[in-house]
């Protein structure tokens, strides 16, 4: 079931990023990949992916390998937080090859302290954010407000406080 259209912002020259509720799994994607495209088109200097399993993201889709490589520069940061990466591995080659030529901008992490379902599911970013509240259904919110973007920084930086280096981007072996 998908909620009201949200409301656009006047951020963005091509597709502008929304803001306000959203539900539905078709929407929770079009805005992962609409937010990695501004991203790209914007220079955001620092990202932050966060969800127990990354499976139902869009994260293998040509749209997005390719949003994440126009975005891919020098002085840039990723860091993503999960639970586990083994979804990423089964289901997003297109992102774990992507990951492997990047791996110099992105700080993979694991967190085990956090239950899988109480476990935030966000793409954050110093200027617009989006939470799904509800991983079931896809629902959540997303936006520009300051004082949401800074709570959610202090939950984020909570995770990665508390989880240590995970996925890394080559096997070494002797």
């Amino acid at each position: 079931m998908e909620t009201e259209k949200p409301q656009t912002s006047e951020n963005t020259e091509t597709k502008p990023l929304v803001h306000g509720r959203f539900s539905g799994r078709v929407a929770f994607a079009n805005l992962v990949r609409d937010a990695l495209a501004c991203a790209a088109r914007e220079g955001w200097q620092e990202i932050i992916l966060s969800d127990a399993t990354f499976e139902d993201w869009p994260l293998n889709e040509l749209a997005v390998f390719e949003s994440l490589q126009a975005w891919s520069k020098s002085g840039r940061h990723m860091i993503i937080l999960a639970t586990r990466y083994d979804e990423v591995l089964r289901h997003h080659a297109r992102f774990v090859s992507w990951r492997k030529t990047w791996g110099h901008l992105i700080d993979c992490r694991i967190c085990n302290r956090t239950a899988a379902a109480d476990f935030p599911s966000v793409l954050w970013s110093r200027t617009w954010f989006m939470q799904r509240v509800e991983t079931r259904h896809s629902a959540g919110i997303c936006g520009q407000e300051k004082d949401r973007l800074v709570q959610l920084k202090e939950v984020l930086d909570e995770q990665i406080r508390n989880s240590s280096p995970g996925f890394a981007s080559s096997t070494l072996g002797l």
